[in-house]
């Protein structure tokens, strides 16, 4: 096969749905912890901010999977990483559902998080080396494998788990991780070849030129952008099902505006897709974090049940596209033979500002007793992320317009 041809290529679209039906079933770590996050405050008697600290601890290891799985996919490909974290995957799972206190529990979801890490970065930065033209709508399939995770399988299981508990279902998650994960991971085993790697360098060193900034700045940028966007968005999607809880709505409640927040999240992601293939990415989620700043004043005078169904699908329609726009960035502007590497680092940036938002609102619910001032603290760090982007953009469009006078 030649270079060009093994860019958006039959097989590309067919690894992109494999990449689909993993992320679907090895993103669930990161959101089973919310959905049990009621219950585990319940049954340990905890505060909302100790309640909170498994989730924190989750996206800690998500962060550093992303960035150390990432640099492994580099050196050994996809599928025996995945094969990997699959194994640990399932093994967290079922030491998570033995946890005595949420000290113990917080430390296993460091595991978890650090296995399920590998589902998402690392998948998107795979698959994003097998097209060229439709990299935009690849990676955002990828990427929608997350939110699609969150949107079926916590309902699912608890649907299923019924009175059995949140330690029935980690316990089947362990199992149905190693019945899914590992035969998909086999057919991931084919890596792009040296030479259409070294077409797609070509065309990120000439676009990184024209900012005038270093990859290594750049990168610096994307990660400081890429916190506070995610600081941002982590109040509606970490504490949503407490917010319901706390107005009297129930858990049943938030679950059903989470699954809601999520489905709106993978259309938004979908459409940013086909958006940055016309127009880049660093536009395009410069147009999601707007979007999502917006969304995030609406939630402040929603205080009844429809209102709260309402804004939370539009805030999952306007955020959807922000995180798989920083992976098209690094891969528009780095070396492809890096992407594990840098895509990782980027991402483990924005999952850090999510577990900090998540942390930081149950501090500033618990203080003030409620969540009022943690969504203008997430308006507050949406507006950084904003103001990165522009200067990304500005910097871009100048140095293109430079280029073009000299030639």
């Amino acid at each position: 096969m030649s270079t060009t041809s093994i860019f958006d290529s039959r097989y590309s679209w067919i690894r992109l749905g494999v990449t689909l039906l993993i992320a679907v079933m090895g993103n669930v770590g990161m959101w089973a912890i919310i959905v049990i996050m009621p219950a585990v405050e319940a049954e340990f008697g905890a505060g909302r901010a100790e309640a909170s600290l498994p989730y924190t601890t989750t996206m800690i290891g998500f962060a550093l999977g992303n960035l150390l799985i990432g640099r492994a996919v580099d050196c050994w490909g996809m599928s025996l990483s995945l094969i990997g974290a699959a194994l640990l995957i399932a093994a967290s799972y079922a030491a998570a559902a033995l946890s005595p206190s949420i000290a113990v529990l917080s430390l296993v979801q460091i595991a978890v998080g650090f296995g399920t890490a590998s589902c998402f970065g690392p998948l998107i930065a795979d698959i994003s080396q097998w097209f060229m033209a439709r990299r935009g709508i690849a990676v955002a399939v990828a990427a929608s494998g997350n939110y699609l995770s969150g949107a079926i399988w916590p309902a699912l299981l608890g649907w299923f788990a019924a009175d059995a508990g949140w330690r029935w279902i980690y316990s089947a998650l362990a199992v149905l991780t190693l019945l899914i994960m590992l035969p998909l991971a086999l057919l991931l085993r084919r890596r792009v070849p040296e030479d259409a790697t070294q077409a797609a360098e070509a065309q990120a060193s000439t676009r990184a030129r024209a900012t005038g900034f270093t990859p290594r700045q750049l990168q610096v940028m994307l990660g400081l952008a890429g916190v506070g966007c995610c600081v941002a968005m982590s109040m509606p999607q970490v504490h949503i099902v407490s917010l319901c809880v706390d107005m009297g709505f129930g858990a049943v409640a938030g679950t059903e505006m989470l699954s809601l927040m999520l489905l709106g999240g993978v259309v938004s992601r979908l459409i940013s897709g086909v958006m940055a293939d016309r127009l880049g990415g660093v536009r395009t989620l410069l147009i999601g974090s707007t979007l999502q700043c917006l969304a995030l004043f609406l939630y402040l005078p929603a205080g009844g049940l429809v209102s709260l169904y309402m804004v939370s699908l539009v805030f999952g329609l306007s955020q959807g596209g922000i995180v798989p726009s920083y992976a098209l960035i690094v891969r528009e502007y780095m070396p492809a033979r890096e992407a594990g590497a840098r895509v990782g680092f980027v991402l483990m940036m924005t999952i850090m500002g999510m577990a900090l938002g998540g942390w930081m609102s149950g501090v500033i619910y618990d203080v003030t007793g409620s969540y009022e001032w943690a969504f203008l603290n997430g308006i507050a760090w949406n507006g950084l992320n904003i103001a990165i982007m522009i200067v990304i953009l500005l910097r871009g469009q100048r140095g293109q317009r430079l280029n073009a006078s000299v030639a």
